[in-house]
């Protein structure tokens, strides 16, 4: 796939390994409320995000699912993909209309695998993106369940 759009997420990669990620998407839309992954399901796909936002939520034991953060344009959106046992960690559901890349995990696994220069530039990408993403969880559930004034200031 051949795109003007240079996803915000990406610019860290080298452009020799963000044309090859790059090459390997596929563009799809979804419709708001639409449900991309849930937590404990099998992460076979990610995204990146060029239009719309997307709710990542985690299931909290005795209460709904919590929003934890929202993922915009030119983000990351899935992570678990590239770890053992491959199974999303949180949930996911479009605010709105989204229109994004998506990768399939295997072929991009089995191209950081055949590359492992590539395999190396990927994880990285990829641990910013989670390091990001669970330091959001982390931030988001101290303001939503401990109690008022028990958070480290700092």
């Amino acid at each position: 796939m051949t795109t003007a759009f240079t996803p915000r997420s990406t610019r860290t990669l080298p452009v020799e390994y963000r044309g090859r990620l790059m090459g390997a998407a596929r563009e799809v839309r979804c419709p708001q409320n639409t449900q991309l992954f849930r937590e404990g399901g099998r992460a076979d796909r990610f995204w990146i995000l060029q239009a719309g936002t997307v709710a990542v939520d985690m299931r909290v034991p005795g209460r709904r699912a919590t929003v934890i953060e929202t993922v915009g344009p030119g983000e990351l959106l899935g992570w678990s993909w590239l770890f053992l046992p491959h199974v999303y960690q949180f949930g996911a559901r479009t605010v709105g209309p989204v229109r994004a890349h998506e990768f399939d995990a295997a072929a991009v696994r089995a191209m950081c695998a055949d590359d492992p220069a590539m395999g190396q530039v990927i994880a990285l990408w990829v641990g910013s993106a989670l390091s990001r993403r669970l330091r959001a969880a982390r931030t988001r559930l101290l303001d939503l369940y401990a109690p008022y004034g028990s958070g480290a200031r700092g």
